[in-house]
């Protein structure tokens, strides 16, 4: 797609650091990681396509981690981001590791990323894909009346936040807008089933963290994960879900923070005296 229509948000001064959210989220759910790095970064929150403010693909043109891939390498082209530092959360973190390998990244801090979940998980994610589908074709007064239930609202808390009886979670349900027949969610999910981060060299610093109360990418993937990258920095986030900028904003930017830090000490280094 045309990288100028990616809906994008730019705070703060430094090096450019890119935030990448996971799939059927949008950039606001950086926002609370983003107030703790603009001290020290350029950072940039987007939305993928067909999530937030950013259209989705035409029907008949390749929608996957792979085009979502290419898009981001045009959107920081267009804007003049050589090598930036990534962060990314689930689909997010797939994609960043995807640039990074192929050199486009200063560094990468990945957070419960997909491409790396067994056969179960798999099958429980097309599992996810076949009930989106079929609620993609559910009146939309019905959908929301669904998602409001007592046991909907549960399993949403269980599902993505860390700690499901906290306070902070009590508002957690899962989303239903724009949950239509060829929506990108229903499009995205039996794309990201079929994924897999292939082992090849990263060379640039490497985060990847888990929160260990994840219950969408299991923590147990994390052990692909690493010997997928070795060269990876391996991280366990206590208390934390899948989506771990909800529930530890605070440690999630110091992780990424971390990660920048050891890129732009050795970047500091192999410049000439």
């Amino acid at each position: 797609m045309d990288p100028a229509r990616i809906a994008y948000e730019r705070h703060g001064r430094g090096r450019p650091l890119v935030l990448l959210h996971g799939l059927g989220d949008r950039r606001q759910s950086w926002t609370d990681v983003m107030h703790r790095l603009v001290d020290a970064y350029d950072v940039i929150s987007v939305d993928l396509p067909g999530f937030g403010s950013t259209p989705a693909p035409m029907l008949d043109e390749p929608y996957d981690v792979y085009s979502m891939t290419e898009d981001v390498r045009g959107f920081c082209e267009l804007h003049g981001l050589e090598r930036p530092h990534l962060a990314g959360n689930s689909l997010g973190g797939s994609i960043a590791l995807e640039l990074a390998a192929g050199g486009a990244a200063g560094s990468v801090t990945v957070f419960s990323p997909a491409g790396f979940s067994d056969r179960a998980a798999r099958l429980g994610m097309r599992t996810v894909g076949h009930l989106a589908n079929a609620a993609a074709r559910l009146p939309t007064h019905l959908k929301e009346q669904l998602a409001d239930t007592p046991p909907a609202r549960a399993a949403a808390r269980v599902a993505l936040r860390g700690d499901p009886s906290s306070p902070e979670a009590k508002a957690t349900r899962f989303g239903v807008q724009g949950l239509e027949p060829g929506a990108p969610y229903v499009r995205m999910v039996p794309r990201i089933a079929e994924y897999t981060f292939v082992q090849r060299p990263v060379a640039c610093p490497v985060t990847i963290a888990w929160g260990d109360r994840d219950r969408t990418l299991l923590p147990s993937s994390a052990v692909h994960a690493h010997a997928r990258v070795p060269n990876a920095r391996m991280v366990s986030l206590l208390g934390s879900g899948h989506i771990p900028m909800a529930d530890d904003p605070v440690a999630v930017a110091e992780h990424i923070r971390w990660t920048c830090r050891s890129a732009d000490r050795g970047h500091a280094r192999r410049r000439p005296r």
